[in-house]
């Protein structure tokens, strides 16, 4: 079995509500399962909420850092996969 690639990477997350920044690597839609993974952090969530600039989208580009509500805790450098 090929190991799991990501396809993003927490670039900052914001305690106070509960948000974290993502680049992904690859495109991604709302409603889509991803889960988030580091050396502290290991959970499996749906894409509820995404927003860029501010404005809440459907859909984060490749290469786009895009923000998303998370249902725990992340940090930055946390990869990002495909659930």
């Amino acid at each position: 079995m090929a190991e799991e690639k990501p396809i993003g990477e927490i670039t900052h997350y914001y305690g106070g509500i509960g948000v974290a920044i993502v680049k992904f690597n690859k495109a991604i839609k709302r409603g889509e399962t991803i889960a988030i993974r580091g050396s502290h952090t290991d959970f499996t969530q749906k894409i509820d909420s995404m927003q860029y600039n501010h404005k809440e989208i459907d859909k984060a580009e490749e290469g786009q850092e895009v923000g998303i509500k998370v249902e725990e805790k992340a940090r930055e450098n946390d990869k990002v996969y495909s659930a």
